[in-house]
């Protein structure tokens, strides 16, 4: 298959910059360990709403996670959403006992049965199963048919799940009036996939509704590094655009939300200038030609007004 010239031209343009990084390193930072230049990356110590970047593979934070979800830690950008949700999470005193958390379009993801270990009361949701199968999700497990398809790894025991967990199908783009009064929710790479950039952002205020005064919202979804213009849109897939989630945080923060503010930093590792042409190998998988786009995976953490 071609390689489209968007993505040509992104990945030659972000190469000359790695190159000159790498040389400047060989003759100022004799050090083992490279410390990515600041123009190129930025880091608060604790999670805000930001790109997926090579250097978290090398935190503990990061190790942590892929461990209690049973994977070797690799520069695969899924991996990258389910730990970063977590970790997010955690910061913000969302995974202890008693906390009741919500999961859209979860599939058969191991992060029920993990906050379920920490005595959260979790409900999954996804899309209906006749929906689903006729959208193609079942294939690798994309598509979540009960209870029985959120523990396949084994992470807690079954009581603790059945006494956890509960399963309900949930149209995202017709979220339950019934739905509310959550501690915490959350979705990886979901709301792409509800026909449009319009849609997407609709659920992310829309699904507010759900949680309590004060609660968080931590959400995953691609992103696009190719072109802040073009873009997929109106589509089984579609890409968010820098100033998409910029007019999303914009709304919210007049409503009297709090959006933690935007890292778009590509990253200065040599895994952030890898993109995995099609069809996808998976061997680093952060960033990734998707049609002719170059995309990642970005990370929102909202937390809905106090009043």
């Amino acid at each position: 298959m071609s390689i489209p010239n968007t993505v040509k031209n992104w990945f030659r343009s972000n190469k000359q910059e790695q190159q000159h990084t790498v040389d400047e390193r060989a003759v100022t930072a004799p050090e083992p360990e490279w410390v990515p230049p600041s123009p190129l990356i930025y880091n608060r110590g604790w999670r805000i709403s930001e790109l997926c970047k090579a250097q978290d593979w090398h935190t503990d934070w990061y190790n942590r996670w892929v461990r209690e979800i049973k994977e070797p830690a690799r520069f695969h950008r899924k991996q990258w959403e389910f730990a970063y949700v977590m970790q997010a999470l955690w910061e913000r005193g969302c995974i202890a006992g008693g906390k009741k958390g919500l999961v859209f379009a979860v599939g058969t993801e191991p992060l029920p049965s993990v906050f379920a270990n920490y005595g959260c009361d979790i409900l999954a949701t996804d899309i209906f199963p006749e929906v689903g199968i006729e959208k193609g999700w079942t294939v690798a497990d994309q598509l979540c048919f009960g209870i029985e398809s959120l523990n396949k790894r084994g992470l807690c025991s079954d009581e603790t799940l059945r006494q956890h967990v509960q399963y309900r199908a949930v149209d995202m783009n017709d979220i339950p009036g019934d739905l509310k009064d959550f501690d915490f929710n959350w979705s990886s790479c979901s709301f792409e996939h509800l026909g449009s950039i319009e849609k997407g952002l609709t659920f992310l205020k829309n699904q507010l509704k759900t949680l309590k005064p004060g609660g968080w919202a931590v959400h995953t979804t691609e992103y696009n590094i190719s072109s802040e213009e073009l873009t997929l849109d109106n589509d089984n897939t579609v890409i968010f655009r820098r100033k998409d989630l910029e007019q999303l945080a914009n709304e919210l923060r007049s409503d009297g939300h709090f959006v933690e503010p935007f890292d778009f930093s590509m990253g200065a590792m040599p895994e952030d200038y890898a993109v995995d042409y099609l069809p996808h190998k998976q061997e680093i998988h952060l960033k990734l030609q998707l049609n002719e786009y170059v995309v990642t995976s970005v990370g929102l953490i909202i937390q809905k007004a106090e009043g």
